[in-house]
């Protein structure tokens, strides 16, 4: 019987020097996304797609992130005194159960697969998801959960992937694909930033994944790869054509936003307060406005 996804690892021991100066102090993670930090956005998708364990692998520095998950009981008590239910409904969300959170050092700087090898003993012998919470995807249906769904089906290590125009390939990881079947397809490898003319296909890899303990095992070697770097994407390579597992992309439905970016975080934040019906109306007039004034200025 195929073991139920209950574990996913959040690497979040990057420094977010392209946040500089913010970062200095705050973490990256949780700059806020509207009202909201953007490893909240990973939180919520995690559990809608059922995830009872999250393991944050962290660095010095990162103490702010790990109170954030914290009760605040003078907080909450006076949010309660002052009758200001909706805000306490809100505040508790963020609160996590005692042994539902786990937080794992990484020491030293030595790409995403050494920091998935890091909670290797959290995970033990069960697959395990993997969000990177710069990348947040607006969707009807949480990504993690539609690609739940999918894992059921196939059983093996599946990444999320999305369709990049030709001249942006160089930029991701970049699916060779074996079979098309839509949503999903089998993968007969993986080149990391191809150049356009060189890529096998415009399906990138983005900061979801669905990962058998085969790929910790993988891991284990500690190969290193691009950027003398212990890449997660070769130690998934890895499990490509085998009998008892294979390789599969899922191409989610939703937007993708990488908020590791400047440019992304603030396309993001358009978005989502755009959403809002709280926001809309202010925000659309706003821009409303703006467009205006750049038109008359041309």
């Amino acid at each position: 019987m195929r073991k139920k996804l209950t574990k996913a690892i959040f690497p979040v021991a990057g420094m977010g020097t392209r946040f500089l100066p913010a970062t200095k102090s705050v973490p990256k993670e949780i700059m806020t996304l509207v009202d909201r930090p953007l490893v909240q956005y990973a939180i919520d998708e995690a559990r809608a797609a059922g995830i009872k364990e999250f393991i944050f692998v962290t660095s010095r520095g990162k103490s702010a992130l790990e109170d954030y998950f914290d009760h605040s009981p003078i907080l909450e008590q006076e949010l309660e005194r002052k009758g200001k239910t909706d805000l306490l409904e809100t505040l508790q969300d963020t609160n996590m159960d005692s042994g539902a959170i786990a937080y794992i050092r990484q020491h030293k700087a030595l790409g995403l697969g050494h920091a998935v090898w890091c909670a290797r003993r959290l995970i033990a012998n069960e697959p395990f998801a993997v969000i990177l919470p710069d990348d947040v995807i607006a969707a009807e249906k949480p990504c993690l959960e539609q690609m739940v769904e999918a894992y059921e089906e196939t059983g093996a290590s599946m990444v999320a992937a999305m369709e990049v125009p030709p001249e942006k390939t160089s930029s991701y990881g970049i699916l060779d694909v074996q079979e098309d079947m839509g949503s999903i397809v089998s993968v007969k490898g993986m080149v990391e930033k191809p150049k356009a003319e060189d890529a096998p296909s415009n399906l990138a890899v983005i900061g979801r994944y669905i990962l058998t303990p085969a790929v910790l095992r993988n891991l284990n070697k500690k190969k290193t790869g691009a950027g003398n770097e212990i890449q997660l994407t070769d130690a998934i390579a890895e499990e490509i054509g085998k009998e008892d597992g294979g390789v599969y992309g899922y191409r989610f439905r939703g937007q993708r936003f990488d908020c590791g970016s400047k440019a992304g975080f603030l396309q993001a934040t358009v978005a989502f307060g755009l959403a809002r019906d709280d926001l809309r109306e202010d925000l659309s007039r706003y821009l409303s406005e703006i467009v205006q004034i750049d038109k008359a200025a041309q």
